[in-house]
């Protein structure tokens, strides 16, 4: 059986949008490494601390690989664990104070890289390819709903 030629593109573009290095010296940070460090970040945004558990919730792995990252990160002192002050057994994952200025520079220079693709492609079309690729995304979903509704008859 031959598989639909639309999907083939769509995982074809997906996947080279995947292996696409946006950090010029990818030696500091890997994009999940990066990913776990946003997470932090966001939190800490709104004054807020995250636990392990839910960095894993959140980048879709499992709760051993987020103890691996975080534990190699801690040993090349990108973060650091902090103890709840309420809860013993709780350990919130924060940036050293060196990381964020790797994250800081890291998300210059993706930015720098999309500056260009704006100029390249005028900022018209890349709101446009956005808007229509989350409308093409939430049809994806109702159309998987309809599926499995009519397949469980």
């Amino acid at each position: 059986m031959e598989f639909n030629e639309y999907l083939q593109k769509l995982f074809s573009i997906g996947k080279r949008t995947e292996e696409l290095n946006f950090f010029a010296d990818a030696a500091k940070l890997t994009k999940t490494e990066f990913r776990l460090l946003r997470e932090i970040v966001a939190e800490g945004e709104k004054g807020k601390n995250i636990i392990s558990s839910e960095l894993a919730r959140r980048l879709g792995i499992t709760r051993s690989a987020i103890s691996q990252i975080v534990t190699r990160l801690e040993a090349r002192g990108t973060i650091i664990r902090k103890s709840s002050p309420t809860d013993r057994k709780i350990f919130y994952v924060c940036l050293s104070e060196r990381t964020y200025a790797i994250y800081d520079e890291q998300c210059k220079q993706a930015n720098e890289i999309m500056d260009l693709v704006l100029a390249d492609l005028g900022e018209e079309r890349v709101q446009a390819l956005i808007a229509e690729s989350e409308e093409f995304i939430a049809a994806l979903g109702r159309a998987r709903k309809v599926y499995a509704h009519n397949s469980a008859r």
